[in-house]
C-alpha cells in the first residue's frame, strides 16, 4: 500500500529566514570542514594530504568553533559577558 505525503502549501516565514540568516556564518564554517574533509579523502588517493591540507581542515575547524560560540553569545543574552 503507497501512502501520500501531504502537500507542503506553507512557504518559510519570515521568522524561519531570520533564523537561517542567524544562523548563516556556522552553516557556512560547517560547509568549510566538510569541503576540507573530502579534500583530505581525495588526497589518500594521491599520496596522502599535505601539510597544507592539514592546515585547511585545523582552520575550517577553528572557524566552526568561532561561529558557535559567536551564534550562541548573539543568541542568548545571559551568556554574554
Amino acid at each position: 500500500m503507497r501512502k501520500h505525503l501531504a502537500p507542503v502549501a506553507a512557504e518559510p516565514t519570515a521568522a524561519d529566514l531570520a533564523a537561517i540568516d542567524t544562523e548563516w556564518p556556522l552553516i557556512a564554517a560547517e560547509l568549510d570542514v566538510l569541503d576540507a574533509e573530502i579534500t583530505m579523502l581525495y588526497a589518500e588517493d594521491h599520496g596522502g594530504p599535505t601539510a597544507l591540507d592539514w592546515r585547511r581542515l585545523r582552520r575550517a575547524e577553528a572557524r566552526v568553533t568561532r561561529a558557535a560560540a559567536d551564534l550562541t553569545t548573539r543568541t542568548d543574552p545571559h551568556r554574554a559577558a
